[in-house]
């Protein structure tokens, strides 16, 4: 058994502002007695404005936010998903989830893969291919309790991901986000419980929550949910933390069950 916590931010486009709170319900989280601590998609900021973006990103070696998040999973012996963070690359955009282990070292990195492209209506339309290089590779890393298989947000409509994932042995998969309240309050539950149930496996998913600087509303309602697909932590719309005790063998029992993990 292990602990997990998932924190739930309403990220502004100020990264000093965004990082004083997550230090906040990291040290909550801390508390707790958690032993992984999850923040949502873009934690240290939260902006669709490309000229500022590529003014203002650098590089995973430079990245103010990362490495003071680094030193916390260090101090306190913490592993830590970033979420994501929006890097350079080669002038060039990418929406970033990271891995740091309890030594506050980088363990794993996973690049978005599938781009946010929709018309939801006249006013609100999203175009990530404009901003984001998307990445190419299925992401996996071994943390003390087991796998992890990393995706972010838009990701979990692709359930082909997931399956792919738990054939190579995920137990445990971090779907961090900033879900529109568009389309959140009709598809997020169902879609995170479906990907739990298809897989037997843990989702963890830390969400951005409220209206931002740019005018977007992200649904929150971050969640933890067992591998056969029951809620068992959730948050509304506030910002703040969940923590919820983690069964590896729960996944074990419910894949030898029912071996439905093992075929296409």
């Amino acid at each position: 058994m292990f602990r997990v916590s998932c924190i739930q931010l309403c990220s502004s486009n100020n990264v000093q502002h965004n990082l004083k709170k997550t230090k906040k319900f990291f040290i909550k989280a801390v508390k707790q007695k958690t032993d992984f601590i999850l923040t949502p998609e873009v934690s240290s900021k939260i902006t669709l404005n490309k000229k500022n973006l590529l003014k203002t990103a650098t590089t995973m070696k430079k990245d103010f936010y990362l490495n003071e998040v680094r030193h916390l999973a260090k101090k306190y012996k913490k592993w830590v998903l970033i979420g994501s963070l929006i890097l350079k690359i080669k002038n060039k955009l990418v929406n970033r989830s990271i891995l740091i282990s309890s030594s506050g070292k980088i363990k794993c990195y996973y690049d978005k893969i599938h781009m946010y492209d929709a018309k939801l209506s006249s006013k609100e339309k999203y175009f990530e291919s404009k901003l984001f290089k998307s990445g190419n590779k299925i992401k996996i890393s071994k943390l003390p309790w087991g796998k992890l298989g990393l995706s972010i947000c838009y990701d979990l409509r692709f359930p082909s991901m997931y399956k792919k994932m738990s054939k190579r042995g995920a137990f445990f998969i971090s779907v961090p986000s900033a879900f529109t309240e568009t389309t959140g309050k009709k598809h997020w539950h169902t879609l995170l419980k479906a990907r739990a149930i298809e897989n037997f496996s843990y989702v963890f998913a830390p969400g951005q929550a409220g209206k931002h600087c740019n005018g977007r509303k992200t649904y929150g309602h971050s969640l933890i949910v067992s591998p056969d697909g029951e809620i068992i932590k959730e948050l509304g719309k506030k910002e703040g933390v969940i923590t919820s005790n983690i069964y590896p063998n729960f996944v074990k029992k419910l894949r030898k069950t029912i071996p439905s993990v093992n075929y296409d």
